[in-house]
């Protein structure tokens, strides 16, 4: 090759390798100067809504002639999100749930307190609270806003219930009413898709919120209370609905029992709100509706388990606090919620901006109302793996255990593995 090329294309390599070099993150932040100035990146650790959040920081974007905010949402964001940690390369603000890895974050003191912003009054005191309860030490301060939140409960066929004349269960005595009476017709009244472990979380969370000690949480984290002592009369229901389930429970996967579900299969399934498009995008033509899992037969106590699907923060390392405090603001902004909770077929945080959507109407009143109880696993260790411990306890139930054995059993070791997982 001509000499004079070979020194062109070194001087053009080298002079390239400078400008990267240039703009790159700079010392103790992630923000940059991009071709549109400052840069400022957003880390969301859900997947799922990267076309929503893509569309939202567009307009942000368009309105901000010398900023970029660029969106990071890789695989397995939790461990990267930690790693960076690790590494002091925090991106400027974070999109994550408002479990046990944000109290991770925010107990490293990562994240910068938001509760001096105008917009924290326009947030509903109860998801607040959530994240009052997950900051290190109870702390009452706002590193996270509630932004985005999801629903646990029984879903329904609606169609089934008109046909045999079924109101909606209050309490626990009569949700068994309801059951075996759509048993008796001739339908199978629940759905368990158990073949993948979480979903056998559901129930629980949708239960333990109303029959827990108020104070468990707490308590067990410090090493006051044990699961045994505590926790019998969730598990002597849940074991209950074992006794409605369909034959091959354990054996049905997500999937398959969304698409089950959807085909009328089965009147009632618990799972989330989340799951509901899986339904509609298998069968246009469903009803479907929800209703607050009522676990125990005094009405007041059965919440809606309701946690942050999505909280927003910003983090200490960036360079461009004010800018990231600023994008927070704007997302917050009803417009731009109710745009996010629309696409994401979500709950918002934010006072006055509801989901329409009629599949979830029956939910609507207590959550616009703050009777909302949080997701218990979000309260737990990391560590501390329940889906597994539920699923070796309805095996044990398949394979004609004695329900009082498999029930000690289970909390046994729940307490167990929960103590080995509770290493601060």
């Amino acid at each position: 090759m001509n000499k004079k090329i070979v020194c062109t294309l070194m001087v053009g390599t080298l002079l390239a390798g400078m400008l990267t070099g240039c703009g790159g993150s700079s010392e103790g932040g992630s923000s940059a100067k991009g071709s549109k100035g400052t840069e400022l990146e957003l880390f969301s650790t859900k997947a799922e809504n990267k076309d929503i959040l893509q569309k939202l920081v567009d307009k942000f974007n368009e309105t901000h002639e010398d900023v970029t905010i660029k969106i990071t949402a890789p695989a397995d964001a939790g461990t990267v999100l930690k790693t960076r940690m690790a590494k002091n390369d925090m991106p400027d603000i974070v999109a994550m749930g408002g479990d046990n890895n944000y109290t991770e974050v925010e107990s490293a003191g990562m994240l910068v307190d938001l509760s001096g912003e105008d917009y924290i009054s326009t947030v509903q005191e109860s998801y607040l609270q959530m994240v009052y309860d997950v900051n290190k030490d109870k702390e009452e301060k706002a590193y996270g806003v509630p932004y985005a939140t999801n629903a646990s409960g029984v879903i329904y066929n609606v169609d089934k219930f008109e046909e045999y004349g079924i109101e909606i269960p209050k309490t626990w005595d009569e949700f068994i009413a309801v059951i075996e009476k759509l048993q008796d017709a001739g339908e199978q009244p629940l759905l368990m898709t158990y073949k993948d472990a979480w979903t056998s979380l559901c129930p629980w969370n949708s239960m333990a919120p109303d029959l827990a000690p108020t104070t468990f949480n707490d308590d067990r984290k410090a090493g006051k209370t044990t699961f045994v002592g505590t926790h019998e009369e969730i598990v002597e229901k849940y074991l209950k609905l074992l006794d409605y389930a369909q034959d091959d429970f354990m054996g049905l996967t997500y999937d398959d029992g969304n698409k089950a579900f959807a085909n009328g299969e089965a009147a009632m399934i618990v799972n989330g709100n989340w799951a509901i498009n899986q339904y509609l995008n298998s069968n246009s033509d469903l009803k479907v509706n929800m209703f607050a899992f009522p676990a125990s037969n005094d009405e007041a106590q059965n919440y809606v388990t309701s946690g942050v699907d999505v909280l927003l923060g910003v983090c200490k390392d960036s360079a461009n606090e004010e800018m990231a405090k600023e994008f927070v603001s704007f997302m917050l902004e009803p417009e731009n919620a109710k745009t996010y909770i629309e696409d994401q077929f979500a709950f918002s945080a934010v006072k006055g901006v509801e989901q329409e959507n009629e599949t979830v109407a029956g939910l609507k009143e207590d959550i616009a109302n703050g009777k909302v109880a949080n997701f218990p696993d979000h309260y737990y260790p990391s560590g501390f793996d329940l889906s597994a411990l539920i699923s070796e306890m309805c095996l044990n139930y398949t394979n004609g255990m004695d329900n009082e054995e498999n029930m000690n059993q289970f909390l046994a070791q729940c307490d167990e593995k929960y103590d080995i997982a509770n290493v601060d």
